[in-house]
């Protein structure tokens, strides 16, 4: 078990080296897991799960306590359901860390200065009958819920945890001036919503609409947009499942 042990211990240093955690800190994490392995008899992935992802969950992805990352970016972007996957690749492929889905449904991010990694992202529906199943399929295998919009559920991990060290960004590139990423989707249900907010608008200073129907308007086409958009979102994701099990 000592040569297991040993290759075992040697990929999560490399892991851990590659997320930014000092070496201090992993000489002292190594050395409480085998300290752990020693009482309980246990070989180190039956007990730790594999290496890579073990290190993803242990550190380098925050500062040590006491000590900010005051140095960190922040952004905040959004995207249509047609196109939010896409971007997250992206972005996540940048070292871009959604910390939460905000009020609007923008992805609030955070990219560490001293411990960037590459990050994954995938989006699941989770609705009150799926949410135990999906969660139960998902963690074990590092992923996390990082925000929820409407029916679907992001969730994030880092690269390291199926990368290995290659998951590490060695270069940042500058954060994005835009916030907002439309597919061609997006933007027709934008323009619709547009001409037909635009329409009431006018009907009310004309004196043909009221300011009641000006607000009756606008939430009607917004729920007219928002579920021309998700039908259209479910619709592309039956034809590719459907794609999947014929191939």
């Amino acid at each position: 078990m000592t040569t297991e042990s040993d290759r075992y211990f040697t990929e999560l240093t490399d892991a851990l080296r590659a997320t930014g955690v000092p070496e201090e800190q992993i000489a002292a994490t190594v050395e409480d897991l085998r300290g752990h392995l020693a009482g309980t008899g246990t070989r180190p992935e039956e007990e730790f799960g594999p290496a890579a992802a073990f290190a993803a969950q242990l550190g380098g992805l925050a500062p040590l306590p006491g000590e900010p990352d005051v140095k960190a970016e922040s952004w905040t972007w959004t995207a249509d359901l047609f196109n939010d996957r896409r971007m997250l690749a992206v972005h996540g492929d940048q070292g871009w860390e959604v910390e939460s889905l905000d009020s609007l449904g923008r992805f609030v991010c955070r990219r560490s200065a001293t411990a960037t990694l590459r990050w994954e992202y995938r989006r699941e529906i989770i609705g009150a009958r799926r949410r135990a199943k999906v969660l139960a399929e998902l963690e074990p295998e590092g992923w996390e819920l990082c925000g929820e919009w409407l029916v679907y559920g992001y969730f994030k991990r880092p690269r390291a945890a199926t990368a290995g060290p290659a998951g590490a960004l060695e270069a940042r590139p500058a954060t994005p001036h835009r916030w907002l990423f439309l597919s061609r989707r997006g933007k027709m249900a934008l323009a619709v919503w547009t001409v037909l907010v635009g329409g009431a608008t006018a009907a009310c200073f004309i004196g043909t609409l009221g300011m009641g129907g000006l607000a009756i308007t606008i939430a009607l086409a917004s729920m007219f947009t928002a579920l021309f958009t998700s039908h259209l979102e479910t619709t592309r994701g039956r034809v590719e499942q459907d794609r999947s099990k014929s191939a």
